[in-house]
C-alpha cells in the first residue's frame, strides 16, 4: 500500500480514518473536529506536518500501513455486514462519536460494522453520490433535515417501499412535543432531535424598532434587507422556506427574501455587533447563542409563535433490524439525547431527558401530513427559485 506524504492532510484523512487516529494519538488534536480537519488539513501536506511537529516519517507510515492492515482483517472477519452512513450535527459530532466509539469497544458484535459519521459541515454531496452510484442502502442513516429522506432520486424513494423502520421503541416523544405528532404515523423514520431556529437580536442596530417576538413581525417589512439567514446551513434554511411557503405561501417566501440581508456562519453572527456591516436580527440555531458575551447587545429570541424546526431523522433497514437494533437504540437513548440536548442545545425526543427548555417555549413543525402531500425535494426547489428571483429584483 502507498501513502502519498505530499498529499494533503485533509485528503489523506478521508481516504484512511487510521490516520486521522494516528495523528490525533501524536498531538494533532485539532483533527477532532471536522470542520478544522478541512480548513487545517487542506492547507498543510502529511510530511509538512509530521515535519512540524517531528515526527519520524517512515515510522508514521509502517504505523500506518499497520492499522490499516489490521482493520481490514477486523472488518472482513464475519460474512455479515453492517454499515451506517450519516452527518451529525456539529455541535455534538466530538462527543457523540466519542461515545459511540466507547460503547462500540465494548460490544461483541457477530458480523463486520463499518461506519462514517461526518460532521454536517462536511457537506452531504459525498451522501449524495454514494446513494446515486450504490445499489446497497445503509442499513443504518443519520441526518437533519428534509432533503435527502424525501427526495424520491434518494432516500425518499424507498419509503413506497417500507424498506425502512423505526426499531427504537420509543413510541410517545418527549413531552415537550407532546401537542405536536412528531412521531412519523407510518412507523418508518425515527426522530432522534431537533434543530431549533431562534432569533439573534442586536439591540444597538434596533434604531428605534421594537424587537420582533414572532416570524410575522419579522417580515412585517420593519426589517427588510436587515435581517442575516443561515443559507449556508442547508437543513434549517430549508426547514425556513417549507415552513414559511406551508404558513405563508409564495407570499411568505418573497418576505422572507426581502428581509435578507447577508449570510454568514452563526459563529459569526454572535459577534456581528464587531462588524461593520450587521444585520438588526440574525436567524440561527438555538445552541449558537450559547456564544453570546455578558455585556453584549445580542438578545436571544424565541419566537412566540414557535421556533421553525430542523429533525434530525434516524432511519433503520427493516431486513437488518435485528443486527442493527442495538446501535439504533444507541443512538436513541437517553444517554446520546442528553448529548443533543445538553451539549448542542437540539433537544431530543427521549421521553427520559430534560431538554432544559422552557415549557411555554413552542415549535413549528412542517408535519407528516403536509410531508405526504407534497413532494417535498421539488418544492425545497420552487421555494428557492422564488427566494432568489426576489432577490434580483
Amino acid at each position: 500500500m502507498e501513502i502519498n506524504i505530499k498529499d494533503t492532510l485533509f485528503n489523506i484523512t478521508e481516504k484512511h480514518k487510521e490516520a486521522r487516529e494516528l495523528l490525533i494519538s501524536l498531538g494533532f488534536d485539532n483533527l477532532k473536529d471536522d470542520n478544522l480537519r478541512k480548513i487545517f488539513g487542506s492547507s498543510i501536506s502529511l510530511e509538512n506536518a509530521l515535519k512540524s511537529k517531528r515526527i519520524n516519517m517512515d515510522l508514521f507510515i509502517t504505523q500506518l500501513v499497520e492499522k490499516i492492515e489490521e482493520n481490514k482483517r477486523a472488518q472482513n472477519k464475519y460474512k455479515d455486514s453492517v454499515r451506517i452512513t450519516g452527518v451529525l450535527p456539529c455541535p455534538v459530532k466530538v462527543p457523540l462519536m466519542e461515545t459511540f466509539e466507547k460503547w462500540l469497544s465494548e460490544q461483541n458484535f457477530d458480523f463486520n460494522l463499518n461506519y462514517e459519521l461526518k460532521a454536517a459541515s462536511m457537506g452531504i454531496d459525498w451522501i449524495k453520490d454514494e446513494l446515486k452510484n450504490s445499489e446497497k442502502v445503509p442499513d443504518l442513516f443519520i441526518s437533519a433535515g428534509f432533503d435527502l429522506f424525501f427526495d424520491k432520486n434518494l432516500l425518499g424513494k424507498y419509503k413506497s417501499e417500507n424498506l425502512f423502520e423505526d426499531i427504537t421503541g420509543i413510541r410517545k416523544y418527549n413531552e415537550d412535543f407532546s401537542e405536536y405528532n412528531l412521531e412519523d404515523p407510518s412507523g418508518q423514520y425515527s426522530m432522534l432531535g431537533i434543530v431549533p431556529a431562534v432569533f439573534l437580536v442586536n439591540k444597538d442596530e434596533l434604531k428605534g424598532r421594537k424587537i420582533p417576538q414572532s416570524w410575522e413581525e419579522l417580515m412585517s417589512g420593519e426589517f427588510d434587507n436587515n435581517v442575516s439567514l443561515p443559507i449556508s446551513d442547508f437543513d434549517l434554511f430549508n426547514a425556513l422556506l417549507l415552513n414559511i411557503y406551508k404558513l405563508h405561501g409564495e407570499k411568505g417566501i418573497r418576505k422572507l427574501a426581502r428581509i435578507f440581508q447577508k449570510n454568514m456562519h452563526p459563529s459569526e453572527m454572535v459577534k456581528s455587533h464587531l462588524k461593520r456591516e450587521r444585520p438588526a436580527i440574525t436567524i440561527m440555531p438555538y445552541f449558537f447563542t450559547w456564544m453570546v458575551r455578558e455585556g453584549s447587545p445580542m438578545e436571544l429570541v424565541w419566537p412566540k409563535d414557535g421556533a421553525i424546526i430542523s429533525p434530525i431523522f434516524m432511519l433503520s433497514k427493516k431486513d437488518t433490524k435485528n443486527k442493527i437494533k442495538p446501535i439504533a437504540d444507541f443512538f436513541a437513548s437517553k444517554g446520546a439525547g442528553e448529548i443533543l440536548s445538553h451539549k448542542g442545545k437540539m433537544p431530543s425526543v427521549n421521553p427520559e431527558v430534560d431538554n432544559q427548555i422552557p415549557k411555554e417555549n413552542k415549535y413549528i413543525w412542517l408535519g407528516w401530513d403536509f410531508i405526504k402531500e407534497n413532494d417535498i425535494s421539488d418544492l425545497i426547489k420552487k421555494c428557492e427559485n422564488i427566494f432568489n428571483e426576489t432577490l434580483r429584483r
